[in-house]
């Protein structure tokens, strides 16, 4: 069974891509999330976890999730992380949340896909060239992850330097409660009060009032699923957002070039 969360859909894409390859079932954890839904997740195959990473590691409501959700059946489990350039701390993680639940932990791939974060201006804007080129290259990728998996082969991953993990887990608690606040999000005239932002945002953090978008400032993890997939573009945050392009992987999906 391939698990996965995509606010943007690149990890539905490498999630929904091994799954053809090794006929297997995926299921987005995205209801199961919002509702708190912690039943357990059996399969007989082995678990295969898709996972973005936000601020070098797995987000942290999905690393919660995977704490909490009983997973039965097969005891392996492989994981797959997407970024922007870089997985950080997010195969330690995995690994250590897998060895408290008694699983056996089968190692991490990591695919660089295009970037979806632009509510901060200290990464550039990936032009188009690079976004179809990223997506190539992650596509083709993906047949030797799904061979190692069908073969019972360990995925192998970069080397993490123990800088990094003693680096990233005093910063990370510091930047989300102090760079992740929502006061800034707001909708312009531009919505139509579809509610789309409310019902694909993970954490529950927006609410329609009067038919439109109120962000309330508990928890919110900046995955852009809210600005990236309005449809009529009208979410900001702040200024920082204004004039950037969107981004959606199925707006490119065509760069892949296999369906």
């Amino acid at each position: 069974m391939i698990l996965y969360f995509s606010a943007t859909g690149n990890t539905r894409f490498i999630a929904e891509r091994l799954a053809t390859l090794l006929g297997d079932e995926t299921l987005n954890l995205l209801d199961r999330i919002k509702r708190g839904d912690y039943a357990p997740l059996h399969s007989e195959k082995p678990f295969i976890i898709c996972a973005p990473t936000y601020v070098c590691e797995m987000p942290r409501f999905f690393a919660d999730y995977l704490r909490k959700t009983p997973l039965t059946g097969s005891r392996d489990a492989f994981f797959i992380f997407t970024s922007g350039g870089y997985c950080g701390i997010s195969g330690v993680l995995a690994k250590n949340i897998m060895r408290k639940k008694g699983l056996r932990y089968m190692g991490c791939a990591e695919l660089t896909m295009p970037r979806n974060y632009i509510a901060n201006d200290h990464y550039p804007e990936l032009e188009i060239p690079e976004i179809k080129q990223r997506i190539r290259t992650a596509s083709g990728e993906i047949d030797a992850i799904a061979a190692a998996i069908r073969n019972g082969e360990r995925l192998k991953s970069r080397h993490v330097w123990l800088f990094e993990v003693l680096v990233t887990l005093p910063f990370n608690p510091v930047w989300y409660r102090y760079k992740q606040g929502v006061g800034d999000f707001h909708a312009t005239d531009r919505c139509v009060g579809c509610g789309k932002c409310a019902r694909l945002c993970p954490l529950n953090v927006i609410e329609l009032v009067d038919g439109k978008p109120v962000w309330n400032g508990k928890g919110c993890a900046h995955c852009m699923s809210c600005i990236q997939n309005c449809p009529t573009e009208a979410i900001e945050y702040g200024e920082r957002t204004q004039r950037k392009r969107r981004y959606r992987f199925d707006k490119y999906r065509y760069a892949a070039g296999k369906e």
